[in-house]
C-alpha cells in the first residue's frame, strides 16, 4: 500500500531514511543522489521535487528538496516529522554573506535562525520563540568537520520571506545584530522541529555577498558546495 499526503507519494515498499538531508533546488538532491549515494532510489517525485532513499557508508539516508523559502519548506518538513517517521533533517543550502567574517564559499552551520516571518503566529504563543537547531546534530556536524579538516563557522542566520525587500537596509541591520547570512528557510524548519520535539539543523555555503556584489553562477550553486554535502552526510550516518 503507497504512504501519500498531499506532496509526497511512496511506492509500496518504498520509505524513507531517519535522517534526510534537504537542500533547496531539486537538481541539487538528485545530484546529491547520484553522486554520494549507493543504490540511490527515487521514492517521490510528485511536482518534480527529487526524494530519494539511498546507502551512504553503509547506512540509509535519504535526500529530497525543499523548494525556496518557510512556507515550501514549512510544508514538507511538518510532512516528513509527522508522517513518514523522519526524525533529523538537516538543510543544505546556499546563503548570502553577511558579516564581514565570512566570504564566499565559506560554510556555516545554524545555530539560530533570526527572521522577518510570522511563521510562529500560528502556535499562537504568549511570547516570541527563538528558532534554534538540535545540539545533538550541530555537535555531531561540528566533530564531522573539525574530523574531516573542513572550517565551518557556527553562528545565527537571518531568515528572510523576502529576497526583493524593500527597506533597503534590511540586511545591513540583521548583519549588526550578528547574522552572518542570509537565507529562506532555516526558520520554518527548526520551529517545525521545535514543535514535534525532532531534530534540524541547517548548513549553508555562502554563495554570494550581497554587499560586495561577488557570486557562484546558478550552476556551482548545483553542482558543487560538495565539502557542506559531505559534513552532512558523516553527521547523517552518525545520528542513525
Amino acid at each position: 500500500m503507497s504512504m501519500a499526503t498531499p506532496h509526497i507519494k511512496l511506492a509500496d515498499g518504498k520509505h524513507f531514511a531517519k535522517t534526510v538531508l534537504m537542500p533547496g533546488d531539486p537538481l541539487r538532491a538528485k545530484m546529491i543522489a547520484e553522486t554520494f549515494l549507493e543504490k540511490a532510489e527515487l521514492i517521490n517525485n510528485i511536482r518534480d521535487i527529487h526524494g530519494y532513499t539511498g546507502l551512504y557508508r553503509g547506512k540509509e539516508v535519504s535526500v529530497m528538496a525543499s523548494g525556496m523559502g518557510i512556507p515550501s519548506i514549512g510544508i514538507y518538513s511538518y510532512e516528513l516529522y509527522h508522517f513518514f517517521g523522519v526524525e533529523n533533517i538537516i538543510r543544505v543550502g546556499s546563503a548570502g554573506g553577511l558579516s564581514h567574517q565570512v566570504v564566499l564559499r565559506d560554510i556555516v552551520a545554524c545555530l539560530g535562525a533570526n527572521t522577518n516571518s510570522n511563521f510562529a503566529a500560528q502556535f499562537d504563543l504568549t511570547g516570541t520563540p527563538a528558532p534554534t537547531c538540535s545540539f545533538a546534530l550541530l555537535e555531531t556536524a561540528v566533530s564531522c568537520a573539525r574530523e574531516m579538516g573542513i572550517e565551518m563557522k557556527v553562528g545565527n542566520l537571518f531568515s528572510s520571506d523576502t529576497f526583493y525587500d524593500a527597506d533597503e537596509n534590511c540586511h545591513k541591520k540583521w548583519a549588526e545584530m550578528g547574522s552572518l547570512a542570509v537565507e529562506m528557510e532555516a526558520a520554518g524548519l527548526y520551529l517545525n522541529a521545535m514543535r514535534c520535539q525532532k531534530n534540524a539543523l541547517a548548513i549553508c555555503t555562502v554563495s554570494d555577498l550581497p554587499f560586495t556584489g561577488e557570486s557562484c553562477s546558478p550552476e556551482e550553486r548545483q553542482n558543487t558546495f560538495t565539502d557542506m554535502i559531505k559534513i552532512a552526510l558523516e553527521t547523517a550516518v552518525r545520528m542513525d
